[in-house]
C-alpha cells in the first residue's frame, strides 16, 4: 500500500479569508465583480420566512406540551 502524501496549500490564510498575489481579499475581488458586471445583489430569501414560521410553530408546540405535562407530573 503506497503512503498517503500530504498536500500542500500555497495560499496563506489572514483572518478567515485567503489573500491573493494582488493584495485584494476574495470578498474584495467579489465586490469588485458585481459593481463592474453592473448586477445588483438581489437574493431571494422568501424559504426562510416559510422555515422560520415552521420553527416558531414547532417551538410554541413543544412549549404547550411541556406546560401541559407540568400539571400531570405534580
Amino acid at each position: 500500500m503506497p503512503k498517503k502524501q500530504k498536500r500542500r496549500v500555497s495560499q496563506k490564510v489572514i483572518s478567515g479569508e485567503t489573500q491573493l498575489q494582488s493584495g485584494k481579499t476574495t470578498a474584495d475581488r467579489s465586490v469588485a465583480a458585481i459593481r463592474q458586471s453592473g448586477g445588483e445583489f438581489n437574493p431571494d430569501y422568501t424559504y426562510v420566512q416559510s422555515d422560520l414560521k415552521r420553527i416558531g410553530t414547532l417551538a410554541g408546540f413543544f412549549i404547550l406540551v411541556l406546560i401541559v405535562l407540568s400539571f400531570f407530573l405534580r
